[in-house]
């Protein structure tokens, strides 16, 4: 049963609780431990609830903002005394709560919000702002306007003043995106060589840019006669804010050494000085009007992608039905649960949102991550989901060419379905270009670098995904899995033990929880997971194989021969499925090599997406020496 509601939606989360658990697991949940003793003890003073803890962290709601306020000062000042580096964000907003979780914009922004926080800080939104500015107990600071993920609106971020709380300045925001400019001021630039003609250099190129900034329709530029009145003046940015009205700077300088010219650029916001963008040009003098036209040409560039463009023309988003938006959302909430099942719910969602609108982008964009997940899973058909994929990915770039969920989901089918690994990395990039900020972006990226086994890169990538997205159960699966590879066992149960509190139906985290505890020599807490999920059709591998693979490693080779025997007979009892991974899975187990070998030339012969990881999975350890592994790889791609 779905109900929708109106509420105050407090995150929170503790900063840095994987490197925790890397350096003193004891300790890492004892913190953890109090943190939800705090959160217990002070969201039911306020008469909050808390809906969901995810791992480090937990969503919470209430009935209005100011309780949700108090109550997070409250928690922040009891968490600095108790020495828990806790990041908390609230927003007020609509939210849909489900049997399967809490979904919604409100659920999104507030995540973003406290995404951008630091320790001992409290962070709200500008909804949040406007309920409690006229309220004594709360002094809010601005600390600037942002463009969030998934969110159609820019959103203004505050941060609560009040004693004992820490205020952070605007470098320390984490996760942030580029600020849109609306209004910008071109002081002179300064001449840094001692010859006199080098000022016309300067002066052309600050008059240039003036000139092509007031063509823009969207921003408001300050007029040459003022922006020259400050040349040679040494003046405080903050003070031209607060004097012209106006919300950024850019300033720089010209240095010129014989016929060699090096320009240098900043963009600065009004608000507190902050840098925004900084960039060197370095060039042959030459002609001195194409040199002004080329350094013109790349600072407009720049500073045109940061300007407040009405985004109804240039996106479909403002004009999209509402009940096309929340069937949106509704399926990437559902596939974000990476599970096969949850795909199928959200590949229904999705329809549901391009029946209302056709040419809803994002909705064809999220049907093709959908599939990705279905087809690479071989949930369905591997050739027939590979072709509902492009088609789905294709509308999404006709209608909008800078959808990165579309080149994710050609990026996936490249690494699980054609195994062009290049052509899979160029849709990456191509993500990435389109939208840095994006942690499914950053986690496709890592993909490649698991693969490739080159783990602090992945975990790197994996971390920038959670830091903007840090209720991302796929970023913590794929944080979990790269340990698992890396052979760092106990932190990788830590991170499935986080998943599973966070959703308890991802099956895939309950799965490889128990190969963690079997290669860790965790063999009874293993073989009772492997024993619980017999008979589950949605694993991958079937649980009889896991739990021959266990008695093998732990030398009772006659109930691990036992479960070969039943694979035999499964697979001669459904001719239809190809069994040859959970053949070569369960031989290599046991240590028969060249049947296993077999296998696995079949499996790469039909290019299952399981295979990739091959190089690095543990299940694979016994044979990588043995020189048919190397030449596996080689038909593969992967022996680099």
């Amino acid at each position: 049963m779905q109900k929708r509601q109106l509420s105050a939606i407090m995150f929170t989360d503790l900063a840095g609780y994987t490197s925790m658990m890397q350096q003193d697991e004891v300790n890492a949940k004892t913190i953890r431990d109090k943190h939800r003793q705090i959160l217990e003890k002070t969201i039911s003073e306020y008469e909050g609830e808390i809906l969901q803890y995810y791992g480090d962290g937990a969503l919470s709601i209430f009935s209005s903002t100011i309780s949700a306020s108090n109550s997070a000062i409250s928690i922040q000042k009891a968490s600095i005394e108790e020495k828990i580096p806790l990041r908390i964000g609230i927003h007020s907003g609509d939210i849909v709560i489900e049997e399967d979780g809490v979904f919604g914009d409100g659920v999104n922004i507030a995540s973003r919000i406290e995404s951008f926080s630091v320790p001992g800080s409290v962070m709200v939104s500008d909804k949040v702002f406007d309920d409690i500015k006229n309220h004594l107990n709360f002094s809010p600071a601005l600390m600037g306007e942002f463009e969030l993920k998934n969110v159609k609106r820019p959103i203004e971020v505050y941060a609560l003043t009040n004693d004992g709380l820490i205020v952070p300045h605007r470098t320390e925001l984490k996760g942030k995106v580029k600020e849109r400019i609306k209004s910008i001021m071109v002081l002179p630039f300064i001449n840094r060589s001692s010859e006199e003609e080098n000022e016309f250099l300067c002066d052309g190129l600050t008059e240039d840019i003036i000139t092509a900034l007031s063509k823009e329709d969207h921003i408001n530029v300050v007029s040459r006669a003022n922006s020259f009145k400050y040349k040679g003046q040494a003046v405080d940015i903050r003070d031209i804010g607060k004097d012209l009205e106006v919300q950024s700077v850019l300033d720089g300088s010209v240095r010129r050494s014989g016929n060699r010219v090096r320009i240098t650029t900043q963009l600065s916001s009004t608000f507190d000085g902050y840098e925004l963008w900084t960039e060197t040009y370095d060039r042959m003098v030459g002609d001195v009007f194409e040199l002004q036209d080329d350094i013109t040409d790349k600072i407009i560039s720049e500073i045109k992608s940061r300007i407040d463009v009405d985004t109804s023309k240039s996106s479909d988003e403002s004009h999209i039905d509402v009940d096309a938006y929340n069937y949106y959302q509704q399926g990437m909430f559902y596939y974000n649960k990476w599970t096969p099942s949850y795909a199928l719910k959200a590949v229904d969602c999705f329809k549901k949102a391009l029946k209302i609108k056709p040419d809803y982008d994002s909705a064809y964009a999220g049907l093709a991550v959908a599939y990705s997940l279905l087809s690479t899973t071989a949930y369905i058909d591997p050739e027939e989901g590979y072709k509902l994929l492009n088609e789905a990915a294709n509308k999404a770039l006709n209608l909008n060419p800078n959808n990165e969920y579309a080149y994710i989901a050609k990026c996936y089918v490249e690494f699980f379905v054609t195994w062009d690994f290049e052509k899979a990395l160029e849709y990456t990039n191509k993500a990435i270009e389109v939208n840095p900020n994006s942690p499914d972006t950053n986690l496709a990226q890592s993909l490649y670098a698991i693969m490739q086994g080159d783990f602090e890169e992945a975990i790197r990538l994996i971390e920038l995904a959670r830091d903007i997205d840090p209720l991302s159960p796929l970023a913590l699966r794929t944080l979990a899995d790269t340990y698992y590879m890396k052979e760092d066992f106990a932190t990788a149960v830590q991170l499935y033990d986080d998943l599973i509190e966070l959703d308890p139906d991802f099956k895939a985290a309950t799965e490889f929880k128990a190969w963690a505890l079997m290669m860790m020599g965790s063999f009874d807490e293993a073989l009772e997971i492997f024993n619980a999920i017999q008979g589950d059709t949605t694993h991958a591998i079937k649980p009889f194989v896991q739990l021959g693979y266990a008695y093998s490693l732990m030398g009772e080779r006659e109930k691990a021969l036992h479960y070969l025997k039943l694979l035999e007979e499964e697979s001669r009892k459904n001719t239809s499925k190809d069994y040859s991974l959970d053949f070569a899975t369960l031989l290599t187990g046991l240590g028969m090599y060249d049947e296993a070998f077999k296998n696995l030339d079949m499996v790469v012969e039909k290019k299952y997406g399981a295979a990739i990881l091959m190089k690095v999975s543990p299940i694979w350890k016994p044979v990588r020496s043995d020189p048919r592994f190397g030449l596996i790889l080689q038909k593969m791609g992967l022996d680099t």
